[in-house]
């Protein structure tokens, strides 16, 4: 399965052209994540509302990597589809994933839970 279909990835774009003259500002928006990506074997989550449109490769939200501390950030979309887990499956989306609320909601449920559940 391709991790980002060419319709994700225009939202995830237009998201980071929204964001890119807001960023660091207090007027930066909070958007409802685009896409769930996990990795079946290894209980990693991660949940994008953006790309950077300087830097198509780089993507923006919240990131758990099943070790106790979930983190809003930026990953790497080529480094996601090398990843494999424990068994050597990939990345999957989770194509039944739809957001009901705003990124920073899920982040601090995340951080309180310590681990993203969705």
């Amino acid at each position: 399965m391709q991790i980002l279909t060419q319709d994700l990835r225009e939202k995830l774009l237009a998201n980071g052209r929204q964001q890119q003259p807001l960023r660091g500002t207090d007027g930066e928006i909070d958007f409802v994540p685009v896409v769930k990506l996990f990795t079946p074997d290894a209980g990693a989550t991660w949940l994008l509302t953006e790309i950077d449109p300087e830097d198509p490769d780089i993507a923006f939200g919240l990131c758990d990597l099943g070790l106790g501390c979930p983190e809003l950030g930026s990953v790497s979309l080529t480094e996601l589809a090398s990843v494999r887990g424990r068994l050597g499956l990939p990345v999957e989306r989770d194509r039944h994933f739809r957001a009901d609320k705003p990124l920073s909601a899920y982040a601090e449920e995340a951080r309180r839970l310590g681990r993203l559940q969705v």
